[in-house]
């Protein structure tokens, strides 16, 4: 690398050189917003709401994009430039392409519009809402936890809500079923992810040859990802511009993944043959999928989630035309190019912290986990939606890391035991005879090896252990493969963010509405 690159990486991960180009961008959507919007609104608050969804939208880059890329950097699938690339491209073309035309103006319907008094009310809410969201997200980011930013939305309009309106105003059914998403989405996911890599193992990665099973195998896999992702794609990522059920959708993935099927059936074939026969050689196999996934999980969460950022700021910019307060606003170009810059420029400058934690921190991720977890992420959604519960990409996807984590550390912890059992049995016996017994029970198959403890058993060969030997014998083989720090960390910043978001939004609705009366 040469002295230009390592300056030029070094002022980039530069904290100063970050803040200032974060709120150089602020500055910019201010001062274009006054030129060019201004004039037609007549009310200065255009600007301060602009100001505030812009400094959302950098959150959101920052901390949320994060889930879609993370397994596939922390697997290696791709670089941390290559994903950061991937995602800014894949974001806005989501956002400005298929991001729609109008938006909700109270975010999954948390507060009833009908009990708030007029119009100024109603913009006072949004802008303390979105500010607070975005400070919440502001300090997740920096304590290097992802969070839902849903949930930070729905917690400021809430919030600032109850602040304008009392208790009455939110609809506390709807809170009842986002509460439940927090145990939901990541229990889904990390079951999903789980019985995907369990699967995997037990057809490939546990088979003796490993080649000839990834080649029956494996476009299996990439012909159901197919599958998955072009429904998933159908149904959340274009559902702006084409709307279609599940059956529809489900039909026309079906038919694309029996396509890809048939494409990539003999490449898979002749690339598999020239790997080794080992898990290393396997986990090439899924690179390109990796790849692919984390752009479609993009260019959805572009279409759907820069709402979460532009949202509040089209309401906003409604209700200062009309006067009045709607169920439903349109999203200028403006407004939709402020989200989608906004998003990306946040994701280049502090998306690759987050995307660390996420792919590498919380357990290690092979192309194989990385699969399983993008696999569990796509059909959560899928099943969520057509059962009508609310859940959150990022619970999703970070549950599913830590249920592949949970699944390993069970694996890892079952075969030491298998193996203490056999130390046990051969207690006594030469060195060189217990290691080849230990040899050949690696190299067995599920079958073989549960019938060599079998044999072992039938034996009943009096052990010199005693049960609290054993037992500590236990404790030593168990490994933590996934870092309980994090998952403190992460489940105490998901339970804290409804509840903080709305009463940081109440605290500056009052704040907001100081400054705005006469």
């Amino acid at each position: 690398m040469s002295n230009q690159q390592i300056q030029s990486t070094s002022l980039f991960n530069n904290n100063v050189f970050k803040a200032l180009s974060a709120f150089t961008f602020i500055l910019l959507v201010i001062y274009l917003v006054s030129i060019f919007i201004l004039p037609n609104s007549g009310d200065t608050v255009i600007v301060v709401a602009a100001a505030f969804g812009a400094y959302m939208a950098l959150n959101i880059g920052a901390n949320d994009v994060a889930n879609n890329v993370g397994p596939a950097v922390g697997s290696k699938a791709l670089t941390l430039f290559g994903a950061v690339a991937i995602a800014v491209i894949f974001e806005a073309a989501g956002a400005l392409l298929a991001g729609g035309d109008v938006v909700s103006t109270i975010k999954k319907d948390i507060i009833d519009p009908a009990l708030i008094a007029d119009s100024k009310t109603f913009i006072w809410i949004m802008m303390a809402a979105l500010l607070a969201a975005a400070i919440w997200l502001n300090i997740a980011t920096a304590l290097n936890a992802p969070v839902s930013t849903t949930h930070s939305i729905v917690g400021g309009v809430l919030g600032a809500g109850i602040a304008a309106g009392g208790m009455g105003i939110a609809n506390w059914s709807v809170f009842g079923k986002i509460a439940a998403s927090w145990v939901i989405s990541p229990l889904f996911g990390g079951i999903i992810a789980a019985s995907f890599l369990y699967l995997i193992k037990r057809t490939i990665t546990y088979k003796e040859d490993k080649i000839v099973a990834a080649k029956r195998i494996v476009p299996l896999l990439i012909s159901l990802m197919t599958w998955v992702f072009s429904t998933y794609l159908l149904l959340k990522g274009l559902k702006k511009i084409w709307e279609v059920d599940v059956f529809v959708a489900g039909g026309i993935g079906f038919a694309i993944a029996v396509i890809v099927f048939f494409i990539i059936s003999p490449i898979i074939k002749k690339s598999a043959t020239q790997l080794k026969n080992s898990k290393s050689g396997v986990n090439r196999l899924f690179t390109i999928p990796l790849v692919c996934s984390a752009a479609l999980l993009c260019f959805a969460h572009g279409a759907n989630d820069v709402a979460n950022a532009v949202g509040p700021l089209a309401a906003i910019n409604d209700a200062v035309l009309s006067a009045s307060i709607a169920a439903k606003a349109s999203i200028p170009l403006w407004v939709m190019l402020v989200g989608a810059v906004g998003i990306s420029t946040g994701l280049a400058l502090y998306g690759p912290k987050l995307i660390h934690t996420v792919g590498s921190e919380i357990t290690g991720l092979t192309k194989i986990r990385a699969f399983c977890v993008a696999m569990a992420a796509a059909i959560t959604v899928i099943i969520a939606s057509q059962l009508g519960l609310p859940v959150s990409s990022t619970h999703t996807a970070v549950g599913a890391i830590f249920g592949v984590g949970f699944l390993r550390e069970y694996l890892k912890h079952s075969n030491a035991k298998r193996i203490a059992e056999i130390r046990e049995h051969h207690e006594g016996h030469a060195p060189d005879e217990v290691n080849k017994v230990l040899k050949e029970f690696e190299q067995a198959s599920i079958k073989e090896k549960a019938q060599i403890l079998f044999n072992l058993k039938k034996k009943n060969i009096n052990t010199p252990f005693t049960k609290k030997e054993r037992s500590s014998l236990k404790k030593v083989y168990k490994k933590e493969l996934v870092k309980r720090s994090h998952l403190y960390k992460i489940a105490t910043a998901w339970i804290i963010t409804v509840p903080l978001s709305g009463l940081l939004a109440a605290f500056l609705y009052f704040t907001i509405r100081g400054f705005m009366l006469p």
